[in-house]
């Protein structure tokens, strides 16, 4: 896949250069304890749309952060 979009498994590397998988699914189905995260959620609604090696801006009640995707599968 080229785009992150629903269904998508997704790497992020955030920029202390700690990775992370994601999939990304509808509201219905997200457990975050097994990174499975909504479409709606701050991270999710970042990426969607995103290509490989673009930077993400998440917005979250904590402020804003960027997120390198590193990986579409």
């Amino acid at each position: 896949k080229d785009v992150v979009s629903l269904g998508s498994t997704v790497d992020i590397k955030y920029s202390d250069g700690e990775v992370e998988t994601y999939l990304i699914v509808g509201s219905l189905e997200a457990d975050p304890f097994n990174n499975k995260i909504s479409n709606e959620s701050p991270i999710g609604a970042a990426v969607i749309g995103k290509k490989k090696g673009e930077v993400a801006t998440v917005t979250s009640p904590n402020g804003s952060f960027d997120v390198t995707i590193t990986d579409i599968k």
